[in-house]
């Protein structure tokens, strides 16, 4: 085992669809990085204990695949080579309240990297993820944002908290009055994919390690967007069936028989998703504006292209425009 004890030197925190996979693929790369063998254990989501009960479609079956045990949670980093710093990814950290305290008390001097994303393009790349996997019962985002009260009143998993998970403003805020400011780095998701090399090298100079070892980040690894209708209705219906059921056997043997399903699902999709309309932007940004003051008075920098009613674009979209 390490001599340096067991636990993580860096966090990716958040924010989930914001880029959080490609930073930690890249930072993987790098050779003064080791990154646990598990990307999302969502250790510090739980307090030594199982995971909560929740209740959301395909959510008992994800429980199970949280490392919540310490001592599996410690062996995750015990082949880290002495003088690596040991990185671990769960984007829902920054999100909980429960989450922000337990890692300021237990890493108090741990690195804290934040991705975040304009909050309505973050949520509707979080409802297309779900609704791809045949999870999401609701066709239209719209709908789905404004069903999510009920659904936390019903216990749904934070994946589902659309509109929550991007109110940036009010988590940095609590997370600045629990560690100090210059052991957390937030950035940008159009920084890190129009602009890949600096923002990683910004990322390593924060953490310490030499510039221009990863330089470029890995590929998105987006699903195709399967049209709304009643073939999708049926088989969603029948996948979210299968996921309640599959959480009575591992997880591994629920996905080897979930694939065909899947595949009958985006069979025929298309890699062009759809965009979001200037008045379904609109129609959402009132829920948002508080938030993003907020964010702007806690970090000192402006993030006025947020109150637009035109999308900041997909991955795809963006590195496409980086590159041209």
């Amino acid at each position: 085992m390490n001599a340096r004890g067991s636990h993580p030197d860096v966090l990716i925190i958040g924010a989930p669809k914001a880029g959080t996979s490609a930073l930690h693929g890249a930072l993987a790369k790098h050779p003064q990085i080791y990154a646990s063998p598990i990307k999302e254990p969502k250790y510090y989501m739980c307090w030594d204990a199982p995971p909560p009960s929740y209740s959301g479609p395909g959510d008992a079956h994800s429980n199970r695949e949280w490392i919540w045990r310490r001592a599996e949670y410690k062996a995750l980093f015990q082949e880290a080579p002495e003088g690596a710093l040991r990185l671990e990814s769960t984007p829902f950290y920054l999100y909980l309240p429960g989450a922000r305290r337990r890692i300021a008390e237990e890493l108090p001097d741990a690195k804290l990297i934040i991705i975040v994303r304009d909050p309505i393009d973050r949520a509707y790349s979080n409802w297309m993820h779900l609704w791809v996997d045949g999870l999401e019962p609701i066709p239209d985002f719209v709908d789905a944002w404004h069903a999510e009260d009920s659904r936390v009143a019903a216990g749904w998993a934070p994946f589902w908290h659309y509109r929550r998970l991007g109110r940036y403003g009010e988590q940095l805020a609590d997370l600045f009055q629990l560690v100090e400011r210059e052991r957390v780095f937030v950035l940008r998701y159009w920084q890190l994919v129009s602009h890949p090399r600096e923002t990683l090298n910004r990322v390593a100079h924060f953490l310490g390690l030499a510039e221009d070892h990863v330089t470029t980040i890995p590929p998105d690894n987006a699903r195709p967007f399967v049209e709304p209708g009643l073939r999708t209705s049926m088989l969603g219906r029948v996948i979210r069936a299968g996921a309640a059921a599959g959480s009575y056997v591992p997880p591994q043997a629920w996905r080897r028989a979930s694939k065909p399903l899947l595949k009958l699902l985006r069979h025929g999709g298309s890699t062009q998703r759809p965009k979001l309309a200037p008045e379904q932007r609109t129609a959402l940004l009132g829920d948002c504006l508080d938030d993003i003051a907020l964010l702007e008075k806690t970090l000192g920098q402006s993030f006025e292209d947020w109150r637009s009613d035109a999308g900041r674009g997909s991955f795809a979209e963006r590195t496409e425009t980086a590159q041209s």
